[in-house]
């Protein structure tokens, strides 16, 4: 069976970390929502991938081609305009042979276990097409599912209203027969009307995820991804080049990457991620469901929580960054603070662009896109938003004007 993931789709809630990238290269723990997918896959058996790619498609590109060759046969095929799902669904048409059958997933979900292999072993019981479904904590942005008793779905809501609403949603993961593209086609590309077509013809059946999901639409839920995968680790994993020095403190499970080098008197609380070659300065602070990438440094007594920093990123030292994410390539100079809740303890609103979306948190951080340079004593409002390659001047209290 040939694999069909869906990375094309530009994102634009997901600003400012989808301005310069496709969503399934956002990193959490340590991997790419696109290398989650394709370990699944490969998992689950299944060595033959097309990668629909559009928006910053040479990310992707790189990716496969410095990463994916082992054991792996992967191609990537070009979206040339942002039509849809149902139009790079239509990308795989002349890679699937006429009653053969293609697993496709959304590039932009995650989950803790191997959702892949669930909707095979479903497939191989029903013999017929298959979507994945899901409880999640909110089903008012999802497609929404009705089910019979025998698992057949019988009524899809892609956009439900007052009070239609289903218990399940569709999870982003399908085994669609190659019949399913001419579907789409009669159906003007629409992936809602060519799913509710096969619902029609009674048969497509449900298979039932009961494990952690998630749908990455915002920034703040990048965090909440950290969070499953770092929640789904039983066992600590430490390189032999990671150089450690005295009196250097791990608690819980942790993940510490070649030459990585932790200086005396560093605290780390698990769970928590350390990336190849990052350096963490003396009496640093690593708290539970950080996750820092590959070649940052962290400054003497930095304090990070709840956070993901992405590879190549400099925190400066005495600096705090809580429930935030920084991208890549940022520097954060000395004494900066991530402001991580309202004086009045208020869920935070995120202005991204010129709207504001409820995160529904208490307690949220900064969003920091690629590129960006904050100069030294910098404080940011929570909810902060700050586009790629901004530059932050360093703030004063005295300066040789006074």
């Amino acid at each position: 069976m040939k694999a069909l993931i869906l990375a094309a789709g530009k994102g634009t809630k997901l600003n400012p970390f989808s301005n310069t990238r496709p969503i399934p290269m956002i990193s959490v723990a340590g991997k790419t929502l696109l290398e989650n997918s394709l370990c699944q896959l490969k998992n689950a058996g299944i060595t033959d991938v097309y990668i629909v790619v559009g928006h910053h498609k040479e990310r992707v590109q790189d990716f496969i081609a410095e990463k994916y060759s082992d054991g792996m046969n992967i191609h990537c095929l070009e979206q040339k305009k942002n039509a849809g799902i149902g139009d790079a669904v239509r990308q795989v048409k002349d890679k699937i042979s006429p009653g053969e059958y293609f697993l496709l997933i959304y590039g932009d979900t995650l989950t803790d276990e191997n959702i892949c292999s669930k909707v095979q072993q479903s497939f191989h019981s029903f013999k017929c097409p298959v979507a994945s479904i899901c409880l999640p904590p909110s089903n008012e942005s999802f497609g929404n599912v009705f089910l019979n008793a025998q698992m057949k779905i019988t009524k899809i809501v892609e956009k439900p209203k007052g009070d239609n609403f289903g218990n399940y949603v569709l999870a982003g993961v399908f085994i669609l027969p190659e019949s399913f593209i001419g579907l789409l086609e009669k159906n003007k590309l629409s992936m809602e009307k060519a799913l509710k077509a096969l619902v029609k013809e009674d048969s497509l059946m449900a298979s039932m995820w009961e494990d952690e999901w998630l749908d990455i639409v915002y920034p703040w839920e990048i965090l909440q991804a950290n969070r499953i995968i770092l929640d789904s680790w039983t066992e600590s994993s430490i390189a032999r080049s990671a150089v450690m020095e005295s009196n250097v403190t791990i608690q819980g499970v942790v993940n510490i990457e070649e030459d990585v080098v932790i200086k005396a008197g560093a605290v780390l609380e698990g769970p928590c991620s350390i990336g190849r070659g990052t350096y963490i300065g003396n009496n640093s602070l690593v708290r539970s469901y950080t996750s820092i990438g590959s070649k940052c440094s962290v400054g003497y007594g930095v304090e990070l929580k709840n956070c993901v920093v992405l590879d190549n990123s400099g925190i400066g030292r005495l600096s705090f960054v809580g429930d935030s994410v920084i991208g890549e390539n940022v520097d954060l100079g000395a004494g900066c603070m991530t402001v991580n809740r309202t004086v009045d303890w208020q869920k935070v609103q995120v202005k991204n662009g010129k709207t504001s979306f409820p995160s529904g948190l208490v307690k949220l951080g900064a969003f920091v896109g690629d590129g960006v340079t904050i100069g030294a004593g910098n404080t940011i409002q929570p909810g902060t938003v700050v586009s790629p390659g901004k530059i932050l001047p360093a703030r004063y209290s005295v300066t040789n004007k006074t």
